[in-house]
């Protein structure tokens, strides 16, 4: 077909997500590989945000792709009430590489199922009820997963599930609190114990934070905020959830953000990066104490798909890519590179306000003024009034002109590449961002 009768075919029978539909104008996908992929008309594209922030592995890897390959001529689907050896070794990989006594795992199709099972977990285990997650954080567009999401996009399809209370976050550039990073109390911290004596302990089954949080800002947390909201967690007898959909598998320069802070969690959720996104699959994995409980109690969880011996085979493959292929050592070393160069635009664009990164995991933050911090661009929900510029569709035709894909959302840009990128093809990024930001300068001076 040409490249207007997929677009035409596309926009007349399906929806394009978190978009108005009469506005979309997506690139039309023809294949890939490594961290390139190729439009419909032959023009190439450096993926500066690993698709979705899930092809880890990058595209076009032949151990994830033969497994696949593999696995459908096998046994293309089995009934999730019966073992498989794909299930039961992906299920012993994810205990290996987790942290803590994280040992059982619940399969699913996605990272929003894996959170709605999370707090089915903690809900049967506890026999409490409320759930505190943060403002700033995305943990998926289900009913439960989106009710736990703090940020706008969860506003208009309230009401969601009840029961869950939001608490503001470790966000050092704008402190919710009033400090700066030389005069911080932490009260990031003390507001959560006061949160939770307000919404009563007895009541409280788990606390979801994100390892890092993805979208909503990619807010790095200080050093003793995981370690101190484990203490918590053991003090009050609250279920430590820890998303690590995004910011799993390599991401960060660690198998697990949270690994970055010495920390075990109760429950990890996880997708995207565990097939690389090369088939769908999410999964749960919780501690030996809540695994034990439902030894002599029922499992009232259950999914058509999960333990897909496809997904799982995918998942088996990827994690011995990740060993076998270095590439969490790469994300770590080209981690470091990425730091230096987002640090060299910030010095060189007056709209940057701030850049955030670890390992492979990095944000731009755009404003309007960086005496007042005045994004450039407000999150959904602030009156027009108040609202400067969209500047984010601005920035990814500037990007997709000059053949980058890179997630721009609101006042932020996403460089979160694949961990096989190499050092040049990294500098074409930044160098393509450092073009990019002219437009960003332009905006913040209008």
């Amino acid at each position: 077909m040409e490249t207007q009768e997929i677009l035409d075919l596309n926009r007349e029978y399906t929806f394009f997500s978190w978009s108005v539909q009469s506005k979309v104008a997506p690139i039309v996908a023809d294949r890939a590989d490594g961290v390139y992929f190729w439009d419909a008309d032959g023009k190439r594209y450096l993926d500066f945000s690993s698709q979705l922030m899930n092809v880890n592995a990058g595209q076009g890897n032949r151990r994830i792709i033969s497994a696949v390959q593999e696995q459908v001529a096998r046994l293309a689907y089995a009934n999730p009430g019966m073992a498989t050896e794909v299930k039961g070794r992906l299920g012993q990989l994810l205990a290996e590489i987790a942290p803590g006594d994280l040992h059982k795992t619940l399969f699913t199709t996605g990272g929003a199922e894996a959170n709605e099972n999370a707090i089915k977990f903690a809900r049967s285990y506890t026999g409490k009820h409320k759930i505190l997650s943060r403002y700033r954080s995305y943990h998926g567009a289900t009913a439960g997963a989106l009710a736990l999401t703090g940020n706008p996009f969860r506003l208009p399809m309230e009401p969601l599930i009840p029961g869950i209370v939001h608490i503001l976050d470790p966000y050092c550039y704008r402190c919710p609190f009033g400090w700066t990073k030389d005069t911080c109390h932490r009260e990031c911290i003390g507001h959560v114990e006061q949160v939770i004596e307000f919404e009563g302990p007895d009541h409280i089954a788990a606390i979801v934070l994100e390892g890092v949080t993805g979208t909503n800002g990619l807010v790095i947390p200080p050093d003793d905020y995981w370690p101190r909201i484990r203490g918590l967690c053991d003090k009050y007898g609250i279920v430590l959830v820890d998303d690590e959909v995004m910011s799993g598998f390599g991401r960060t320069g660690e198998w697990f953000a949270v690994n970055h802070w010495n920390v075990a969690p109760d429950i990890i959720t996880m997708a995207k990066g565990i097939t690389s996104g090369y088939v769908p699959l999410g999964a749960v994995i919780v501690s030996r104490a809540i695994a034990d409980y439902f030894e002599s109690r029922r499992l009232y969880m259950g999914l058509t798909a999960s333990g897909h011996p496809v997904s799982v085979a995918a998942g088996v493959a990827t994690i011995e890519a990740y060993k076998e292929e270095g590439l969490i050592e790469n994300a770590r070393e080209m981690g470091r590179v990425l730091k230096e160069g987002l640090e060299t635009l910030k010095e060189k664009h007056p709209s940057v306000g701030d850049v955030r990164s670890i390992g492979l995991f990095s944000t731009i933050e755009l404003v309007k003024d960086r005496e007042t911090r005045q994004p450039l661009a407000p999150m959904p929900g602030i009156p027009s009034s108040l609202q400067t510029h969209d500047i984010a569709p601005q920035l990814s035709r500037a990007m997709r002109e000059r053949g980058m894909h890179c997630f721009a959302k609101w006042n932020f840009i996403f460089p979160i590449p694949p961990l096989s990128i190499d050092e040049g093809e990294l500098q074409d990024g930044l160098s393509i961002l450092d073009e990019v930001l002219e437009v960003a300068d332009r905006a913040a001076r209008q």
